[in-house]
């Protein structure tokens, strides 16, 4: 059983925790990270998920996405999904998420980063992943407006392309 900490709507840990895909109570919100990691080219790192995915199965994704474990921080969750799903070690030091979205459940962190990764070094989880490669806006949009891609809205997409080498963000 995956446990999760509580937040109040404000983000302030409630000092209690909950089965991840336990309905939460009133006023009960928990967090979620996820990664996307951008080559010097501007191209995103997909992931395909996995058939057997509970949500979204067999759609392209951000580069990594999971729960944030109780007792973790949301920078831990990022590393340790990312080495997880891809077995690539990403070092997180210093960097804070560049958004946040809420969620009805929560709240979703989102690190964007920019890293040179071989997609022939990784290691995939495959009862998470079931292929990665580079990915331009482009193609990202085709695959979205196919149904191929998880239904962020195009909008969003869009702004993570914008957003992955503006505001101050470290690039390495």
């Amino acid at each position: 059983m995956e446990l999760v900490d509580l937040y109040d709507e404000n983000r302030i840990p409630l000092g209690r925790t909950a089965e991840r895909h336990a309905k939460k109570g009133e006023g009960e919100y928990r967090a979620v990270v996820h990664v996307a990691i951008f080559d010097e080219a501007g191209r995103l790192l997909i992931q395909r998920r996995s058939p057997e995915k509970r949500v979204w199965p067999d759609r392209w994704d951000l580069s990594v996405g999971g729960a944030v474990d109780a007792g973790e921080t949301v920078r831990q969750a990022a590393e340790r999904e990312c080495l997880e799903e891809l077995g690539y070690a990403l070092d997180l030091t210093g960097v804070r998420p560049s958004v946040t979205v809420n969620f009805n459940g929560g709240f979703d962190d989102f690190f964007l980063v920019v890293r040179d990764v071989k997609v022939s070094s990784l290691h995939l989880q495959e009862t998470e992943v079931s292929e990665v490669r580079w990915a331009s806006l482009d193609d990202v949009l085709t695959m979205e407006a196919a149904g191929q891609f998880v239904g962020y809205p195009e909008s969003f997409l869009r702004f993570l392309f914008d957003m992955h080498r503006t505001f101050g963000f470290p690039n390495k």
